[in-house]
């Protein structure tokens, strides 16, 4: 027998399990809600690595000012004559001896020739009063002369002597004159300043050039006292000119003082001497370095794990809940993208190397591995042929 429902009670009974699905679906997407709520997502996916011993240079910084090591001043040694010739200009490399200037000489060949008949004369006059002295000294025992006029032609002669001896030096001074009319360098190196002009008349001693004297320049560092102590002769320095370029030297000497106003010690570095034009660095230049004075181990980061601000540095250390702690580190010296850590950080933390910049305390990250970078000399692989 078939049993015959009202349609109004049909619809009830669909609107009741339309409600009961609706409900379940809400409780279904409450508790998804929950989980996600529970489990959130890591701000960012990062690399880890633990810091390294590295050994690292032992350096000292200083600045100072580029100086010749030996300034030559070269000057006239003849007065009042004029300048001929001038044969070197600033800059130009010299050698020991070679003439860099002449004088008009015309004047000091006239004294010389003046000077050559004096001494003849004076010989001439000399071997008179020779001869007269002997005739004088012969006659003596016989009476025909007194003991006065052989004394005066004993004289007479040990004059014209004399007179010999004078002419000879005055002729001497002269071929010296006609020596210096001739300006050469009294040292090999470079040209530094000239004074010297054409036609002009100078007196003795006027500077007509400045020569640095084997083209030799030394770096004139400013230490301070505490530091001094750890700078030693010939302790390798490294000197950086205004142009960048690096120029090697060695220590030649600490000053034995201090200056009393500034506290600073000057420490004179040898250069290497550059004769020729374009040396990097220039006498009066100023220029900074640093002095080599070994290596020492040293616990050291990359670089991009350190995040800096507000002025201080920080890394990020990966706990064992993949959250991240901010800690503030002190750095030190620097090789290529190593960074010496001085403290703040243990030997065996792990530290957020990408991604560190954007990172806050607690934030939670996915730790990926590094991928290994292949040699650059391995050979390509060979396709995979396909499955049949």
């Amino acid at each position: 027998m078939k049993t015959i429902r009202h349609p109004r009670a049909l619809a009830i009974a669909l609107g009741a399990a339309s409600l009961c699905a609706v409900i379940a679906l809400a409780t279904i997407n409450r508790a998804d809600a929950k989980e996600e709520k529970a489990a959130p997502r890591p701000a960012l996916s990062v690399t880890t690595t633990r810091p390294a011993t590295t050994s690292l240079p032992i350096s000292l910084t200083a600045n100072g000012s580029i100086a010749a090591w030996q300034d030559a001043v070269i000057g006239s040694e003849s007065n009042g004559l004029r300048l001929n010739e001038v044969r070197v200009n600033v800059g130009d490399v010299v050698k020991k001896g070679q003439v860099l200037a002449v004088f008009a000489d015309e004047t000091v060949r006239a004294d010389i020739e003046g000077a050559r008949a004096a001494l003849l004369e004076a010989k001439a006059n000399a071997l008179e009063s020779k001869a007269n002295a002997d005739r004088a000294r012969a006659l003596e025992s016989s009476g025909a002369l007194s003991a006065q006029q052989v004394t005066q032609y004993v004289t007479g002669e040990q004059t014209g002597a004399a007179r010999v001896q004078s002419a000879q030096a005055t002729l001497t001074q002269q071929q010296l004159r006609l020596k210096y009319t001739q300006v050469t360098a009294p040292d090999s190196g470079v040209i530094s300043a000239r004074n010297a002009t054409v036609g002009a008349v100078v007196g003795v001693g006027t500077e007509l050039f400045r020569m640095i004297r084997q083209g030799r320049l030394e770096w004139r560092a400013e230490v301070t006292a505490q530091d001094l102590g750890r700078i030693k002769a010939g302790t390798r320095a490294v000197v950086r000119g205004a142009s960048g370029l690096e120029v090697t030297g060695k220590v030649r000497v600490v000053a034995p003082s201090v200056d009393p106003q500034t506290r600073l010690a000057l420490v004179y570095v040898d250069l290497p001497p550059a004769l020729s034009g374009d040396m990097p660095l220039k006498a009066g230049m100023f220029a900074s370095g640093r002095f080599e004075l070994g290596t020492s181990n040293a616990l050291t980061v990359p670089q991009q794990s350190i995040a800096v601000r507000d002025g201080f540095s920080y890394v990020y250390r990966l706990n064992a809940d993949s959250r991240v702690s901010q800690l503030k580190v002190t750095t030190g010296r620097r090789l290529g993208d190593r960074v010496e850590i001085v403290g703040g950080l243990a030997a065996d933390a792990p530290i957020v190397v990408t991604g560190a910049g954007f990172l806050n305390d607690g934030d939670l990250v996915r730790n990926i591995a590094t991928p290994a970078v292949a040699p650059a000399t391995a050979p390509a692989a060979a396709p995979a042929k396909a499955a049949r």
